[in-house]
C-alpha cells in the first residue's frame, strides 16, 4: 500500500493572495478560465465544460487525501480585518491556481506547477502565489530538498515567473509530442536558494 502525507494546512495568506482547496462552486470560474486562447495554448488538458470541472475538483481532492498533489485555488485578498481564512478571497475570484506534486512521502525533489486566469493577468499573481507555495511545500514536507518547475521553452512568460521566484534554468528537455511538441525547461529551486 501506498504510503501518505499527513494532510497538511492549507498556506496562509500572503502576498496578498490566499491560497484554498477548490470547491465545487469553483467549476464555473474554472471553465471560464481554461476558455482563454493563451492558457489553452499551454494547457495539456483544458476543461471544455462544468461537468468535467467537477470532475477535476474531485481528482484534486482525492489527490491531496492521497498525498500525491495538492492543488489551490489562488483568489485575491478581498477580507477586512478580523474574517477567518475560509472567507478571504470569497468575493474575489479565482485569479488562478497553483499546485505541488510530491512523489512519495520523504521524496527529495517535488513539482511546482501554476496558471493564471487572463483577467488577473499583470497583477504579478503567477509569482505571488509561487512564492506563497514555494514556502508552504518547504515547511509542509519532510525531506523535501528542491521543486522543479517545467514549462514549453516557448512560454516566455513562465520563464520571467521562474527567474523572480529564483527558480535558475536546470537543464532543458527535448520534445515530446503530442503532448510537448516544443523542447522543455526545467526550473529548479532548492530549500536553501
Amino acid at each position: 500500500m501506498r504510503a501518505t502525507y499527513p494532510a497538511p494546512r492549507s498556506p496562509a495568506p500572503a502576498h496578498g493572495l490566499h491560497l484554498r482547496p477548490w470547491r465545487p462552486a469553483d467549476a464555473a470560474p474554472l471553465v471560464e478560465a481554461h476558455r482563454d486562447d493563451a492558457m489553452r495554448r499551454w494547457l495539456t488538458d483544458p476543461l471544455d465544460d462544468v461537468a468535467a470541472a467537477r470532475l477535476w475538483i474531485d481528482a484534486q481532492e482525492e489527490a491531496a487525501g492521497r498525498g500525491e498533489r495538492f492543488s489551490f485555488a489562488v483568489v485575491e485578498e478581498t477580507a477586512v480585518p478580523g474574517d477567518d481564512a475560509d472567507a478571504l478571497g470569497a468575493s474575489g475570484g479565482v485569479a488562478g491556481q497553483v499546485v505541488v506534486r510530491v512523489p512519495h512521502p520523504g521524496a527529495p525533489v517535488g513539482e511546482v506547477g501554476y496558471w493564471t486566469a487572463a483577467w488577473a493577468r499583470g497583477r504579478r499573481v503567477a509569482p505571488r502565489a509561487l512564492e506563497v507555495l514555494t514556502g508552504w511545500a518547504f515547511a509542509s514536507f519532510d525531506g523535501l530538498t528542491a521543486l522543479e518547475l517545467t514549462h514549453q521553452e516557448s512560454n516566455h512568460a513562465s520563464c520571467r515567473v521562474a527567474a523572480r521566484c529564483g527558480y535558475p534554468l536546470g537543464r532543458v528537455l527535448p520534445p515530446w509530442p503530442p503532448r510537448f511538441p516544443d523542447p522543455g525547461h526545467v526550473h529548479v529551486r532548492h530549500r536553501d536558494g
